[in-house]
């Protein structure tokens, strides 16, 4: 086994601004490992409710939601090839419906482009929760922004993280060779009302 530490950072409290907290978080966890001598790293973000929808949309049943996020969280380490055959063959989905969940998710960039990209192209429709998603994104980015903390972001639509009370954004650091991703150092996300189970 490996060794590690492990550091903690939380904002507790309903009586913040919308996507407040969520890009606080984001900046203390750039500005840390900004200072690290640990070379380039990146943060991957993406938004709990649009996994949902993504899967909502592609046609996914509710009760496979989590196995199929939990496949789609493997795109970083495997081919898309390699995750379809997982979803079909051993959780049993249409080949249709991976095909759906792939345009989808084969998707990242640098997070305004990405965003207006999504928006422009609609393939989101007129979902609610997709819809707003998509608006905390821009909050929280408009917020990074001003904290030019932005270049550090890549918007990932494959980036799943597997715990179930996530709610709202969802992030996770790796450090980077070039354009490489060679290990993850950090991740979190927004849960809202898990202090009240």
């Amino acid at each position: 086994y490996r060794e590690f530490y492990q550091c903690d950072f939380d904002i507790a409290g309903s009586s913040y601004g919308r996507m407040i907290p969520d890009a606080e978080c984001l900046c203390v966890a750039i500005e840390i490992l900004d200072a690290l001598p640990i070379g380039d790293f990146q943060i991957k973000v993406n938004h709990r409710c649009l996994l949902d929808a993504i899967l909502e949309l592609a046609g996914v049943p509710p009760e496979k939601f989590r196995v199929i996020c939990s496949a789609v969280d493997k795109l970083d380490k495997e081919p898309w090839s390699e995750v379809k055959r997982e979803m079909v063959d051993e959780k049993g989905l249409k080949s249709e419906v991976a095909d759906k969940i792939g345009e989808f998710v084969l998707q990242k960039g640098a997070p305004m482009e990405m965003l207006e990209r999504l928006l422009e192209a609609k393939q989101f429709g007129t979902h609610v929760g997709a819809s707003t998603a998509l608006e905390d994104m821009r909050i929280c980015f408009r917020y990074l922004k001003a904290m030019d903390k932005l270049h550090f972001l890549s918007f990932d639509l494959s980036l799943a993280r597997g715990l179930d009370y996530y709610t709202g954004i969802i992030y996770e650091a790796v450090c980077m060779n070039g354009n490489t991703q060679v290990g993850s150092i950090g991740g979190g996300g927004r849960y809202d009302n898990l202090v009240s189970m």
